[in-house]
């Protein structure tokens, strides 16, 4: 058998082919015919919705992750918005709520009291919002972290409040952070009185991991006018916490037959557990402090007085010398 059979050359009607410029324009050709044949007739539709119908799905499976992307990062965008206009009404209802109260008792008393007394008019309590950060992990006390301290000008001693009433005292102050000795802590002391009759007390916590938060309304003797339900405010007595702020409302008085005491129950205005937006008052024995002169003031004026007495008695003795000397009086004949 000859070689020349085991040859697979291309038939002699495929060698020639059509130049590579003649083969485009015939693609090109029939490119615009089937266009104009699809557009005119609509050929090819029936293919695209196959098409479209099998590969749906496979569109549909890329898509996915990306929008399961677009709806975290929109609804973590709304819930931070969300939570920042929470936090400022929270603080503006904390703020409005103080401003209130005190609103209410400073017309109270002075309908009732200034024609009487002539009380002078509050002094402005200089305030600041701060946040809870996280709570002592200390079981034995009660007492939590703000997000405030030196650098934002908060003192030690300084009364702290929420919405509803006192809910403590800065005990520590660090360069950021602030710790607060809460009411209903053992440790804790807060002159008050009970705001229907004027009874001034001090009031102590009963902190316990077995009971509620309470407090309770030491050395009233047995006949003092105090029965459950009477709202207690701060008497304002120590020089730190502004008085009649709200503190505790009174839930059980009972009267010991043994002592010459009552045992005063009561529960905190303000919330123990659960506080997050809180106001820092400046403590009041330094707000006075800030409105006396200053010691150069002081100086100064000490310094005039003195002067213009030192003037009064030149002026009267230069007075006593120039007046003529009164004549001798005689004696009888």
């Amino acid at each position: 058998m000859s070689l020349r059979t085991l040859e697979r050359d291309a038939p002699s009607l495929f060698k020639n082919r059509l130049p590579a410029p003649a083969q485009l324009a015939v693609f090109c050709i029939l490119s615009l015919v089937l266009m104009l044949a699809d557009a005119r007739l609509h050929l090819i539709a029936p293919l695209r919705q196959a098409l479209a119908t099998v590969l749906y799905p496979v569109q549909q499976a890329l898509l996915q992750p990306l929008r399961l992307l677009s709806d975290a990062a929109d609804y973590l965008e709304k819930l931070e918005a969300a939570q920042s206009a929470a936090h400022q009404a929270e603080e503006k209802i904390t703020a409005m709520s103080l401003q209130a109260h005190q609103a209410q008792l400073l017309e109270q008393e002075n309908q009732e009291l200034r024609a009487l007394l002539g009380l002078r008019e509050r002094l402005p309590i200089p305030a600041q919002a701060a946040q809870v950060v996280y709570e002592s992990p200390d079981s034995y006390s009660r007492r939590v972290i703000l997000d405030k301290g030196q650098v934002a000008g908060i003192l030690p001693g300084s009364p702290v409040l929420d919405a509803q009433g006192v809910l403590g005292q800065v005990v520590r102050v660090q360069p950021f952070t602030s710790e607060v000795r809460l009411l209903v802590d053992r440790d804790q002391a807060i002159p008050v009185q009970v705001a229907r009759t004027g009874v001034r007390g001090v009031m102590y916590g009963l902190a316990s991991n077995l009971a509620p938060d309470m407090l309770e309304l030491r050395y009233m003797p047995s006949d003092s006018d105090i029965q459950p339900g009477d709202t207690l405010v701060t008497s304002g007595l120590d020089g730190v916490y502004p008085p009649d702020l709200p503190v505790a409302t009174i839930t059980a008085v009972e009267r010991q037959g043994a002592t010459a005491f009552l045992r005063i129950d009561s529960q905190p205005l303000a919330r123990m557990e659960g506080a997050r937006h809180v106001l820092v008052l400046t403590p009041q024995n330094e707000v006075l402090a800030a409105q006396l002169p200053a010691p150069q003031e002081l100086t100064a004026l000490t310094t005039a007085n003195a002067a213009v007495q030192k003037k009064a008695r030149e002026d009267k003795s230069a007075q006593r010398r120039a007046a003529p000397a009164a004549p001798p009086s005689e004696g009888p004949p």
